[in-house]
């Protein structure tokens, strides 16, 4: 079992062999999940926001009112 100690910022150090399975580098973005107590990690991809701007320009043909109310709760 790999330890942290939580600073008085409320900051964690992941230890190398923690960062190394996650693929982990600095600046990546870490994502937390908690459920019944316990925490997973999770490396995040990059979300490149002009790529899906321009690509949701193309898929128009789900964008009635009616296919909203029907993949309303999706």
């Amino acid at each position: 079992m790999n330890v942290s100690k939580l600073s008085a910022k409320g900051q964690v150090t992941l230890p190398r062999k923690v960062r190394e399975r996650l693929g982990a580098k600095p600046g990546d973005l870490i994502g937390y999940e908690m459920k019944n107590g316990v925490v997973t990690l999770r490396r995040l991809l990059p979300f490149d926001a002009a790529f899906h701007a321009a690509l949701s320009t193309t898929m128009d043909e789900w964008t009635t009112p009616e296919d909203d109310e029907a993949f309303r709760d999706l």
